[in-house]
C-alpha cells in the first residue's frame, strides 16, 4: 500500500481567506491528507438545535479541490458550553468526587445517556451530510479516548450503569457476592442498587469491585464509539478510525478497534520521554532531543495489532509542544526519523500536528509545520525531504517478525487494581521486555491476548498477563514457539482471586509460585553468574528445570519443553543475556544494538534508526547523528 503524509488543519480558527492558499501548501508540501472538525462542534451547532453546516461545506471543498483526501472527525470531544445547561449532570467526576468542569475538553462522562444521545444526533447528521462526499475519505470519531484520565468516571450517571452492568455480569446479588469474596469483612450486598463505585472508601475497595469498574469503565468507551460508529456506517462506505495516545491502558483499545477500520495514535516522543516513557533522569538527557528509542516503535507495533494491520500515526510531532515538564526543540533529523520510523513499522499514513501554530488559547507554544506569521517553521524542509524520498523509494513490504509479544490490557486493569509495589506497573513490565527485545535488535509483533495462532513465531513472551484463560494458556503450550511467561501470569483468577492450584497452572511446566515479593528500588536479589532481579520476584518451586537461579540457589527460571517460567523482573543486562540465550536456541538471529540504535526487518530490507546525537557505526552500518538508513537483505 501507498505511504502518505498528512496534517491536522482546523479551518474554523483561520480566516477563510487562507483556505486555499493554506492547502495549495499543503499540496506543495508532498501532503496528501487534512484531518479537521474534531473540535469544531460550537461552530457546528452554535445554539441547541441550530447548524451552521456551511463553512464546513466551503472548507472540504477548498481542501478537496485542491487534491487533499479529509479525514472529517466527529467532534464529540469538546461539547458546547450550552451542552452543560441542556445535560448539567454530564460531567465526569473525578475519584475525589469532584466533577471535570467545563473550560477545556473531554469534560463528558461516557455512561451520561443524555450526552450520549447527543453525540449519535451530531454523528448522524455529519453522515448523512458527507458520507458521500468524495473529498471525505476516512473519519475519525472524537478524539483521543483516555486522555487527562478521562476514561473512569465515578459520577451518578456512571454509578447508575455500573448496576446495570453488574446485573447483566453476574444476574444475582448472591452470585457477585461468592464471586468477590464479599463474606471478607461483611461486603455482602443484597441488591445491585447499593453497590457504588469503588471510590471514596476508609481504606481500599475490595480489589474485585475495583477490577469490575475498571472493565466496566472499559466497556462504556467500547460502547460509546461503537453508537457512533453505527451511525456513520449507515451512511459512509470510507473507513472510520479513532485517535489513541502513547501509555493510555484505561480502556481495552482491541475491543474499540474491533469493529473500526485504521486505528491511528498520536505521537510524541519528546512530549512522553519525561511525562509517560518511565526513563531515568539519565535517560531522559541523553534523548531530551530525540525521544526514547522505543517508546514510538512499541506504539507502533501495539497499533498495528489494535488495527488489524492497518494503522496511522494521526498526529507528529514536529516540534516543540506545550505540555510536558521541558519542552525542546527536535535534534535535526528526528522529524525524519520519527516519520520513516512509522513507515518501517507498516504505518499507511503519518500525519503532523498541526498545520499552523496558533497565536491564541491553550495551545499557543505547540510547533506546527507553520509558524503563527505562516512562515514555515522548523520541521518543513524535513516533512518535504520525507515527501521527496518517499517518491523515489519503493514502499515498504509487512513482514511477519519472529518474536511475539502479548500485550493485555485486562491484565493491565489488574496491575493498576493490585500493583503489589509504589513503581509496579504491567505497561512498564511489558515496555521493559520489549525494550530489551530491541537491544537484541529484533523486530517484534504485539499480539492480544485473545490470539490464539502463534504459528510462525519462535519466540513468544507473554510477561505479567494475571489472568491466563484456558484457551490461551493451550494454545501457548502446543505452540511451536519457545514460551516465556511471567512474572505474575496466571496469578489471579477472572474475578481478583488467588487460584488452586496455585499459579501458574500450565499444563506441561511443573512451576509453582509459592510466595511473592515486590522490591524497594535499592534492594535486589543476586543472580548465579551476575545479574539480579529488582521490583518483583515470584518464589518458585516445582520440578522443572532451573535454567536462572540466585545466589542462595533459589530458582529464578524453570523449564520443562519449550515453556519458561520466568519469576523475576530482571535487570536490564541480564534480561539481555536471558533473550539472547534463547533466541540462539530457537535459531533466530540477534543483533546486539549499541545504545541508541534500533533496526526494523520488513520485507526484503532492513531500516535501521539512530537515536542518538553522534554518528554510529554498527555492525558495518554507518549511520549519522539522527539518522535512516535502508538496506536490502
Amino acid at each position: 500500500m501507498k505511504r502518505t503524509l498528512g496534517t491536522c488543519y482546523y479551518p474554523e480558527q483561520w480566516p477563510e481567506e487562507m483556505w486555499e492558499t493554506d492547502a495549495r501548501r499543503m499540496v506543495e508540501a508532498g501532503l496528501t491528507w487534512v484531518r479537521i472538525g474534531e473540535f469544531s462542534w460550537s461552530k457546528l451547532e452554535p445554539q441547541p438545535g441550530q447548524y451552521d453546516w456551511a463553512w464546513l461545506d466551503r472548507a472540504i471543498e477548498v481542501l478537496g479541490a485542491a487534491g487533499l483526501r479529509v479525514v472529517l472527525g466527529t467532534p464529540t470531544a469538546t461539547p458546547p458550553r450550552w451542552m452543560l445547561k441542556r445535560h448539567p449532570d454530564m460531567l465526569a467526576v473525578d475519584i475525589e468526587g469532584r466533577p471535570r468542569k467545563f473550560g477545556s475538553r473531554r469534560h463528558y462522562c461516557f455512561s451520561h445517556e443524555g450526552y450520549q444521545q447527543e453525540c449519535v444526533t451530531i454523528a448522524t447528521l455529519m453522515a448523512k451530510r458527507y458520507g458521500a462526499n468524495p473529498h471525505v475519505a476516512a473519519w475519525q470519531i472524537d478524539n483521543e479516548y483516555g486522555c487527562h484520565d478521562t476514561v473512569i468516571s465515578y459520577s451518578d450517571a456512571a454509578a447508575h450503569a455500573f448496576r446495570g452492568w453488574l446485573a447483566q455480569r453476574y444476574g444475582t446479588p448472591a452470585a457477585l457476592n461468592a464471586a468477590w469474596g464479599n463474606t471478607f469483612w461483611s461486603m455482602d450486598y443484597d441488591s445491585f442498587d447499593d453497590i457504588d463505585p469503588p471510590n471514596l472508601t476508609v481504606t481500599e475497595a475490595n480489589p474485585a469491585h475495583r477490577l469490575a469498574f475498571r472493565r466496566f469503565s472499559s466497556d462504556q468507551v467500547v460502547a460509546f464509539n461503537r453508537l457512533q460508529l453505527d451511525v456513520i456506517r449507515q451512511h459512509s462506505a470510507a473507513p472510520v478510525s479513532h485517535n489513541y495516545m502513547g501509555r493510555i491502558t484505561d480502556f481495552d483499545h482491541f475491543a474499540v478497534g474491533e469493529n473500526l477500520d485504521i486505528a491511528t495514535w498520536d505521537s510524541y516522543p519528546l512530549g512522553f520521554l519525561e511525562d509517560r516513557v518511565g526513563a531515568d533522569a539519565a535517560q531522559q538527557h541523553r534523548y531530551a532531543r530525540q525521544g526514547d528509542p522505543d517508546f514510538q516503535a512499541f506504539h507502533h507495533d501495539l497499533y498495528r495489532a489494535v488495527g488489524k494491520g492497518r494503522w496511522w500515526v494521526m498526529e507528529q510531532q514536529p516540534g516543540p509542544v506545550n505540555w510536558a515538564p521541558h519542552n525542546p526543540v527536535p535534534l535535526a533529523g528526528m522529524v525524519r526519523l520519527w516519520t520513516w520510523e512509522a513507515f518501517a513499522h507498516g504505518a499507511e499514513a503519518v500525519c503532523y500536528f498541526r498545520w499552523r501554530q496558533a497565536p491564541f488559547a491553550q495551545e499557543q507554544l505547540h510547533a506546527g509545520l507553520l509558524r503563527p506569521d505562516s512562515a514555515d517553521a522548523f520541521a518543513m524542509a524535513e516533512v518535504r525531504q520525507v515527501g521527496a524520498e518517499m517518491a523515489k523509494a519503493p514502499d515498504v513490504q509487512p513482514a511477519q517478525a519472529p518474536v511475539a509479544l502479548l500485550f493485555d490490557y485486562d491484565a493491565d486493569f489488574a496491575w493498576a487494581t493490585q500493583p503489589h509495589g509504589a513503581v509496579l506497573s504491567y505497561f512498564g513490565l511489558v515496555f521493559h521486555t520489549y525494550k530489551a527485545l530491541r537491544r537484541q535488535g529484533l523486530s517484534v509483533d504485539i499480539l492480544p491476548a485473545t490470539c490464539r495462532d502463534f504459528d510462525g513465531y519462535g519466540l513468544v513472551m507473554a510477561p505479567g498477563v494475571m489472568h491466563m484463560p484456558d484457551g490461551l494458556k493451550q494454545a501457548l503450550a502446543r505452540s511451536a514457539a519457545t514460551v516465556v511467561y511471567g512474572p505474575r501470569s496466571g496469578a489471579r483468577t477472572s474475578e481478583m482471586a488467588i487460584p488452586v492450584p496455585l499459579p501458574p497452572a500450565i499444563d506441561g511446566l511443573d512451576v509453582t509460585v509459592t510466595q511473592v515479593e515486590s522490591l524497594r528500588h535499592d534492594i535486589s536479589v543476586p543472580l548465579e553468574g551476575g545479574g539480579k532481579v529488582i521490583r518483583y520476584r515470584d518464589v518458585l518451586d516445582g520440578t522443572a528445570k532451573v535454567i536462572l537461579q540466585t545466589t542462595d540457589a533459589e530458582p529464578v527460571a524453570m523449564r520443562d519443553g519449550q515453556q519458561i517460567y520466568l519469576g523475576g523482573w530482571l535487570d536490564e543486562d541480564t534480561l539481555d543475556q536471558f533473550i539472547g540465550g534463547l533466541c540462539g536456541e530457537a535459531g533466530i538471529d540477534v543483533l546486539p544494538m549499541p545504545e541508541g540504535v534500533r533496526t526494523r526487518t520488513t520485507g526484503g530490507e532492513r531500516f535501521w534508526f539512530n537515536y542518538s546525537d553522534a554518528e554510529v557505526t554498527c555492525h558495518g552500518v554507518e549511520l549519522p547523528a539522527a539518522g535512516v538508513l535502508r538496506v536490502p537483505v
